[in-house]
């Protein structure tokens, strides 16, 4: 055995979509692999993978102080059940409280995933000025640990953290998004031909990803009698505030503004029916259902933030607009509605920059060789 890796990520569907190509890897190179996340109806297939996984009390969108000490306690047991050699965190919460736990148990080093500035930075509502603060505190009081290293996913996050005093430059480590495997994501053998086009907002169903927005756009491209079916492929996120309800959805449904997919474990599928793929976020550390449409051939429509737009170069591969601007998101989603060879030689393109720049073997093998070096 190689060492001992454990993963704290702050829920298993995301450690499932996001981070398991990188436990099995570790598992095949002879490392032993831990898993924690909360419970929840995903947990089964981490253990069905051959990982083993361990429950932790953590809630995602949490507030109540005696509720986070709990969790901090919940994660001072687990380490010291498991003893791993490396911890690697994912998502805000395990990052900011299991860094400083992991160095009071003297865990060897420790790996840390920043996939982004998260919605407190990204939202300007007063919840979220009011929590920055001590976010920002946290980060600073968290990123300590005498041997780790923090993945960002893109440039501009890691020089912000660099900039605000939360992390040093020599910590730092880059390494574009999850991956893809563009053996599976890719465009299908016969591009099909429709008489209506399907524009595919693929996500959880929240706020913050631009779900309002893209729904105006598509209420306005209705109004000018756009042939094009309007598709939401995902589900709420009941613990993150900024997700729409369940009823909300149902309502857009009935007003026939928009087309209700909800959650498909076969996103190869979905893109295969997609002609434009739209993520207008208000935040993104690299969003990989982007890198994922963009393996598929399919342009893509998102907001100009960091992140995205690094894998939909303005007039390249995709188009990009303004946050929270429904009518140039309706207006960039028309241009491409119109224009059948300019989707297809941005489809063209968005596949060669996935393939170059954001596959899965380049993900997982620098991921390996950063544990190598933490624990050589």
């Amino acid at each position: 055995m190689k060492g001992r890796i454990l993963f704290v990520v702050n829920h298993a569907g995301f450690f499932l979509s996001h981070r398991s190509p990188l436990a099995l890897s570790a598992a095949r190179l002879a490392y032993e692999v831990h898993v924690a996340t909360p419970h929840s109806k995903h947990v089964p297939r981490v253990r069905d993978a051959g990982l083993e996984w361990h429950p932790i009390l953590l809630s995602r969108s949490g507030k109540n102080p005696w509720r986070e000490l709990r969790t901090i306690r919940s994660l001072q047991q687990l380490y010291r059940f498991v003893k791993p050699d490396l911890v690697h965190h994912a998502t805000s919460k395990p990052v900011l409280y299991g860094t400083p736990v992991a160095r009071h148990e003297n865990i060897r080093a420790v790996v840390n995933a920043i996939s982004g500035m998260g919605h407190i930075f990204a939202d300007d509502g007063a919840l979220q000025r009011l929590i920055r603060p001590g976010v920002s505190l946290g980060y600073r009081f968290a990123l300590r640990h005498p041997r780790m290293r923090i993945i960002f996913q893109n440039r501009e996050h890691q020089a912000a953290f660099i900039a605000r005093g939360w992390a040093r430059e020599s910590q730092c480590v880059l390494i574009p998004g999850s991956g893809v495997d563009t053996g599976v994501f890719a465009p299908p053998a016969t591009p099909p031909r429709r008489d209506v086009l399907n524009v595919v907002f693929a996500s959880r169903m929240l706020y913050t990803k631009g779900l309002r927005e893209f729904v105006e756009a598509a209420r306005i491209l209705r109004s000018r009698g756009a042939a094009a079916r309007f598709v939401l492929v995902g589900e709420p996120d009941p613990d993150n505030l900024a997700s729409a309800s369940r009823q909300q959805l149902d309502a857009w449904a009935a007003e026939g503004v928009v087309e209700c997919w909800g959650r498909c474990e076969n996103m190869p599928e979905i893109f295969a029916r997609a002609d434009i793929a739209c993520l207008p976020s208000y935040s993104e550390g690299m969003p990989k259902v982007l890198i994922e449409a963009a393996a598929c051939g399919v342009p893509l429509v998102a907001t100009d933030i960091p992140g995205s737009r690094d894998i939909a170069r303005h007039e390249e591969n995709g188009l990009l607009v303004p946050v929270k601007d429904a009518g140039r998101l309706a207006d960039a989603i028309e241009r491409l509605l119109r224009d059948r060879e300019l989707r297809a030689l941005m489809g063209r393109r968005g596949r060669e920059r996935a393939v170059s720049e954001f596959s899965l073997d380049m993900v997982v093998r620098r991921t390996m060789d950063l544990y190598e070096t933490l624990l050589s």
